[in-house]
């Protein structure tokens, strides 16, 4: 009998961001403790002795996969929309500035789910599947992506 199981592991990382036209006080760069669930899905391995018995993912490699696709890249930046009112080139090489993350996007937490399923997505092993994620930008505000709204 097949079964299919989902399992979730929760990140946290602090990133700053602006969003360029945008009317109300978040046009000014501002910054957020965000938390980002990752649920994936898949078979258990069904074979005894092999070291994942039991597992669809272990949680380590999930853990590393997000790391290095999202956490690492953007842990402690500031994301801005390229273009339009940037801040000055003196600025954007000055130390303060170091980590700055340019996307052609608003970075909107809307986009960022979109963003982070296409980078975690296409790393996962064969079998195992992005499920969805949530991505809260503030305690009691997020963002969800499902991949089964996105086929």
């Amino acid at each position: 009998m097949k079964k299919i199981i989902r399992i979730t592991r929760i990140f946290k990382f602090e990133m700053a961001h602006a969003l360029t036209g945008y009317s109300g006080l978040c046009r000014h760069i501002h910054g957020h403790s965000y938390q980002l669930e990752v649920t994936v899905s898949g078979q258990p391995i069904d074979m005894p002795g092999h070291n994942n018995d039991g597992m669809v993912l272990d949680f380590s490699e999930l853990k590393s996969i997000v790391q290095q696709e999202v956490i690492a890249p953007l842990d402690h930046a500031l994301m801005l929309r390229s273009g339009g009112d940037t801040i000055p080139a003196t600025a954007a090489n000055s130390e303060l500035f170091g980590r700055i993350v340019w996307t052609s996007w608003q970075p909107t937490c809307e986009n960022m789910v979109v963003d982070f399923a296409q980078r975690i997505s296409g790393k996962l092993p064969e079998g195992v599947l992005l499920h969805s994620l949530k991505l809260y930008e503030t305690s009691n505000s997020f963002a969800e992506w499902y991949a089964s709204d996105n086929l």
